[in-house]
C-alpha cells in the first residue's frame, strides 16, 4: 500500500502507556483530541495499551474520559502500529506479525501526552530521536532529568535554584541496611514526604509523621520505583505554580500563577484531590500575589526551564515561605493537560484558551530541528 498523502500536517497524538498514570494520560489525550483543529491539521490517535502496545485507536472522546470515578484505559485489542524511519520521512505503519506492513501515512509531528516513566522520561523522546520525528515538549535529557526528582534536584541545585532538603533511597539500599536507610531519612525530621522518585499524580507518595509510619512509607513508595525520594516537610507554606510555555518563535514566556489549597481530609495534593470529583480543593488562577513575588517567581521558573534544557513547556510547582522566600517543589515537563488543569487553566487565566494552547505546541514542535539542538 502507498504511504497517505496529506496536505496538512500530520499530528500522531500519544497517549496511554505502561505508568501508573495510563489512565490519566487517556483523559488528556481525549482532551487535546477534542480540541485539535481538524482543518489545519491531520491527526491520527495513538493509543499505548498497559502491556506497551501501540495501537491506533479510535479516538471515541466519551471513552477517553473519567466516568464513575474510573479512568479509562486504551483497548489493546485494536490494529497495532509503529513508527518507521524511511528515506523520505517517518511513516505510521501497521505491524501485525501475520499480515504485510502497511503504510498509514506520513507523521509530520508527534503530541505525546504520557505522564510518568516510559513516556514522559525520555524512553518516547528517544525514540522519537532516533526515527527523525518531530515531537511537543522536552528531549530526552530534560525528560529524563525532570522525571527523576533526585536528580532534578542535583541540576537545580548547581544552578542555584532552592529545593527542599531530600535524600535518595534505592531498593537495594533499604534491602540491604534499612537502619543506615531510617538513620538518613530522620535527619530531615519529621513530618517528611516519601515519594517515589519517578512518579506523578501524586501515586505512591506517603506523608509521614513520625518513625511508626517511615518503613510501610519507603515500602509503598518501592512498590512504584526503586528509587525513592524522602523529603523534609515544608511548613507553613503556599503551593503556587507558575506555566511556561516556548513560542513557535523561540521565545520563552511565563504564565500567570494558580495557588492550590488543599481541605477536607486531604494532609496534600494528592490523587484524589488532584482528579476526583466531589473533592475539599480550592484553586485561585490568577493566585493572589504582589507584584513583587509574581516577577521573582516568573524570574525563576524561567531560570528552572533553562536549567534542565527543557523545551515546550513545562510547570514550575513552587512553595512559598511566609517571609516571601521561594523554593522549587518541582518541574513537570508534561503538566495535566486536560482544561481543568493547572497548566491549561493558568494560561486561559494569561490570555491563551486551550485551543490555542495546544495549535502554539504543535507549531512550536513543527519549528524545531530533527538534529541536534
Amino acid at each position: 500500500m502507498n504511504a497517505v498523502a496529506s496536505a496538512k500536517p500530520r499530528v500522531a497524538v500519544i497517549f496511554g502507556g505502561r505508568s501508573t498514570e495510563h489512565g490519566i494520560s487517556c483523559v488528556t489525550g481525549g482532551s487535546v483530541l477534542n480540541v485539535i483543529d481538524r482543518d489545519k491539521y491531520d491527526v491520527v490517535p495513538i493509543g499505548i495499551a498497559q502491556d506497551g502496545r501501540w495501537v491506533l485507536e479510535a479516538g471515541d472522546l466519551d471513552r477517553l474520559k473519567i466516568a464513575d470515578r474510573v479512568l479509562p484505559s486504551v483497548d489493546a485489542t485494536l490494529p497495532a502500529v509503529s513508527l518507521e524511519q524511511r528515506a523520505d520521512g517517518t511513516e505510521l505503519v501497521f505491524t501485525e506479525a501475520t499480515e504485510a506492513t502497511d503504510v498509514l501515512g506520513h507523521v509530520d509531528v508527534v503530541f505525546p501526552l504520557l505522564h510518568g516513566p516510559w513516556g514522559e522520561d525520555g524512553t518516547l523522546q528517544g525514540l522519537l530521536e532516533m526515527a527523525g520525528v518531530r515531537y511537543v515538549g522536552a528531549g530526552v535529557l530534560a525528560s529524563a532529568v525532570s522525571m527523576d526528582k533526585g536528580f532534578m534536584k542535583v541540576v537545580l541545585q548547581a544552578a542555584g535554584v532552592p529545593t527542599m532538603p531530600s535524600i535518595v533511597v534505592t531498593a537495594r539500599e533499604w534491602a540491604r541496611d534499612a537502619a543506615a536507610c531510617r538513620a538518613r531519612s530522620e535527619e530531615l525530621g519529621y513530618p517528611l514526604f516519601v515519594k517515589p522518585a519517578r512518579g506523578g499524580s501524586s501515586i505512591g507518595i506517603s506523608k509521614v509523621h513520625d518513625a511508626s509510619e517511615l518503613d510501610a512509607a519507603i515500602e509503598e513508595a518501592i512498590a512504584h520505583d526503586p528509587r525513592v525520594l524522602v523529603e523534609g516537610f515544608a511548613a507553613g507554606v503556599r503551593e503556587i505554580e507558575c506555566g511556561v510555555l516556548q513560542m513557535p518563535d523561540g521565545e520563552v514566556r511565563t504564565s500567570l500563577p494558580a495557588e492550590i489549597r488543599i481541605g477536607g481530609d486531604h494532609e496534600f495534593y494528592d490523587f484524589e484531590a488532584k482528579y476526583l470529583p466531589g473533592e475539599h480543593t480550592e484553586i485561585d488562577c490568577p493566585a493572589k500575589v504582589d507584584d513583587d513575588l509574581l516577577a521573582r517567581m516568573q524570574e525563576l521558573a524561567l531560570v528552572t526551564f533553562d536549567a534542565v534544557a527543557c523545551e515546550g513547556l513545562a510547570r514550575v510547582d513552587f512553595f512559598v515561605f511566609p517571609d516571601g522566600s521561594l523554593v522549587v517543589n518541582e518541574l513537570n515537563t508534561m503538566p495535566g493537560f486536560t482544561p481543568s488543569s493547572m497548566y491549561p487553566q493558568m494560561w486561559g487565566a494569561s490570555g491563551v484558551d486551550y485551543t490555542e494552547l495546544v495549535d502554539l505546541l504543535i507549531q512550536q514542535a513543527l519549528s524545531r530541528s530533527t538534529d541536534l539542538r
